[in-house]
């Protein structure tokens, strides 16, 4: 082999390798399918890679290139399903289109996406907070009165508490039954309190931090653009947390209704 073929495999492939990269950022941080495939594609074409053929699943990509012009080039990635980090997204996306306009170089792009990568995210005292602002707020939409709203607001940030010692440690269906457990444990406690809350509207402002919205719409978005495999797997992962928040908080009721003779709340 040449050095000018060595030259132009080598370039290839590193092209491949930062499409592979942006495709996995967008997806593991929660982007559509139409959007991490339409990224490769632009990253891949501005390059001169024309044979490039990416398919894209909810947690995985495969990425391939070659024909009789271009050297061949095979990629698999597994990317676990994570919570979404929308400003990584909007990085990319962004980095993506100059890309096209010809600013940055390869050793130029490498860098910049290593750099929306490791980006640090909200701290976990913001979360923790709007958690609780989330929660008072749907509260409140839900016909909450205020005493209603404080409570759901000293739950949310609970919830996100528990949420933050968990670290992924239980399986999504073991960790949305105790969050459902937790809200409807706090509940209880509240509405025996003197200040005739209802508990109704807590547990249903306070379960909004996990109810997957993300995920739900990301999935009819992918059902919508012919993306029938993602889109199923998303929507099953989201019916999956409705389940399991509902099986939490069913569970707590039940129990308390037969210890209690079947007092109404």
């Amino acid at each position: 082999m040449s050095q000018e073929e060595q030259t132009i495999k080598l370039d290839q492939r590193d092209v491949l390798d930062a499409a592979m990269t942006a495709g996995h950022i967008l997806l593991e941080n929660g982007a559509e399918i139409f959007r991490v495939e339409e990224t490769i594609d632009r990253i891949c074409h501005h390059f001169g890679v024309q044979s490039e053929n990416a398919f894209v699943l909810s947690n995985g990509i495969f990425l391939t290139s070659g024909d009789e012009h271009e050297k061949r080039f095979a990629r698999v990635e597994h990317i676990p399903v994570r919570g979404a980090q929308l400003h990584r997204v909007a990085a990319v996306n962004q980095l993506s289109r100059e890309i096209e306009e010809g600013k940055y170089t390869l050793p130029e792009i490498r860098e910049k996406l290593e750099q929306i990568r490791n980006a640090p995210g909200a701290s976990k005292r913001a979360l923790v907070l709007m958690s609780g602002l989330g929660s008072g707020c749907f509260c409140l939409m839900f016909g909450g009165m205020w005493q209603d709203c404080v409570a759901a607001f000293v739950i949310g940030c609970l919830l996100y508490l528990y949420l933050l010692w968990l670290n992924g440690r239980c399986s999504k269906i073991v960790e949305n039954i105790g969050g459902g457990i937790i809200i409807t444990v706090c509940s209880l406690l509240i509405i025996h309190m003197p200040f005739g809350m209802d508990m109704s509207h807590m547990i249903s402002g306070s379960i909004m931090p996990l109810v997957p919205g993300l995920a739900f719409t990301n999935g009819i978005r992918d059902i919508a653009d012919g993306d029938y495999i993602s889109g199923t797997v998303r929507m099953i992962d989201a019916v999956l947390v409705f389940l399991s928040v509902a099986a939490g908080v069913g569970c707590v009721l039940s129990i308390y209704h037969h210890l209690t003779g079947g007092v109404m709340l």
